[in-house]
């Protein structure tokens, strides 16, 4: 005699013929345990990770960024551009000389070069805030980075979620169908009752609702991962993404490198550079010229040099107020600093709370909940077989299985979900 597994209905007790093969329910279900697309020819997660960052144009463009911050170093330092002035002075204008550049002594063509020369300090605070400009970008990237990463990790795990769901529900269906296609024949023959067909023909209409929900899923998890990989993303998925890459307890000690919080620095050195630049305008600029004059033959050329200083006598009114406000702006900074650590402190607490919680749950399930739903349907299964009980007994315990098995499936997408998002805290 054929030997059934635990919890597959095979016969009605009017109906001994009814073979194991229209019920492998526990198989399917142990089947969809470890369903997933893997094979040699799967897109690793890794490989996609590499594939993501180089396909994408946000990070081209932070790259972009940070080299263009790179290109402006050499023109912080640099002094401004000199001028260039030409002209006429003295010209009569009445008198027998009127209009005449040479019989006036004082009637010179003037061509002279001047040049500014900001203090000493303001160029140092330009520098600073150049390299300040340049660090900010560098960990805009790394941020950036790290936010790619967490998206494709995300819809990578929707999407493995969404397809092992599915396939488990395509297998119930099928064989469903197998079920719908005995029972006609069986009730004919008296080995089943009407009622039989249409409990089987009830739960395919919710199975069919189920997988329909499912498919939809499945398709936003391959849209999403489309806008990382391209085509690549309609390959099948290998691995799964891999566990915390730090302890709990490291990550708590270094939240401070939180990609997010890495920002900070860089803003509190430009915001402090911005400051010094406002400060240094109250010390004053100052410029040097030098032209050549010349005149008629009778009376020689000649040539000037002269020094120009600023005088910021209305620091008041002028310096005052922006070196004001840049305090104000550092302060600013350091704030929002405070209040993204406290803000991303909870949000990892939180998260580990969840992590720890998840955890317990899926080894809850996987020990004992599978068990209970599968027992129970083997108790339904023993009932029907005496004849105690009708087949859509059966089938509500196998669709307690089947959700008990969805669950796990969910439970352990969010656990993944928020290994990736605590894997992508922290910049490598």
């Amino acid at each position: 005699m054929k030997t059934i597994p635990p919890g597959v209905p095979k016969a009605h007790p009017h109906a001994p013929r009814l073979a194991a093969r229209h019920f492998p329910l526990l198989g399917v279900l142990a089947l969809a345990t470890g369903l997933g697309p893997g094979s040699a020819q799967a897109l690793a997660y890794q490989e996609a990770l590499a594939l993501a960052e180089q396909q994408s144009p946000g990070l081209t463009a932070q790259h972009l960024q940070l080299e263009a911050a790179g290109a402006a170093h050499g023109a912080a330092a640099a002094l401004p551009d000199p001028k260039l002035s030409i002209g006429l002075e003295n010209l009569p204008i009445g008198g027998m000389d009127r209009w005449s550049l040479t019989r006036d002594f004082m009637t010179m063509q003037r061509l002279a070069l001047m040049q500014e020369v900001p203090n000493q300090a303001k160029r140092e605070a330009r520098v600073q805030l150049a390299q300040a400009r340049s660090e900010r970008e560098r960990a805009g990237l790394a941020l950036q980075r790290l936010q790619i990463r967490q998206a494709l990790g995300q819809a990578w795990v929707a999407a493995q979620s969404a397809e092992r769901r599915q396939a488990l529900l395509d297998a119930l269906l099928a064989e469903n169908q197998r079920l719908q296609d005995s029972l006609p024949a069986r009730v004919a023959g008296g080995s089943a009752q009407a009622a039989d067909v249409l409990a089987a023909r009830q739960e395919n209409l919710a199975l069919l609702d189920r997988r329909d929900e499912l498919q939809r899923d499945t398709r936003k998890a391959r849209t999403a991962l489309r806008r990382w990989l391209g085509t690549r993303a309609d390959e099948a998925l290998d691995d799964a993404p891999p566990p915390l890459a730090i302890p709990i307890e490291q990550l708590r000690a270094e939240l401070q490198r939180h990609a997010e919080l890495a920002l900070y620095p860089a803003l509190r050195e430009v915001a402090a550079a911005e400051l010094r630049e406002a400060q240094a305008e109250s010390r004053g600029d100052w410029s040097w010229e030098l032209a050549y004059s010349r005149r008629g033959r009778q009376w020689g050329d000649m040539l000037s040099f002269q020094l120009s200083f600023d005088l910021p006598w209305q620091q008041g009114q002028r310096q005052g107020p922006l070196i004001r406000a840049k305090q104000l702006e550092s302060q600013r900074v350091e704030a929002e600093q405070e209040e993204a650590s406290r803000r991303h402190l909870q949000a990892l607490e939180e998260s580990v709370l969840e992590l720890q919680s998840l955890e317990r749950q899926i080894e809850r399930l996987q020990s004992d909940g599978m068990t209970l739903a599968v027992e129970r349907s083997a108790l339904a299964l023993s009932r029907y077989q005496s004849g105690k009980a009708e087949l859509a007994s059966v089938l509500a315990a196998r669709a307690q299985v089947l959700e008990a098995r969805l669950r796990l499936i969910e439970l352990q997408a969010q656990r993944d979900g928020l290994r990736v998002r605590l894997n992508s805290l922290i910049a490598d």
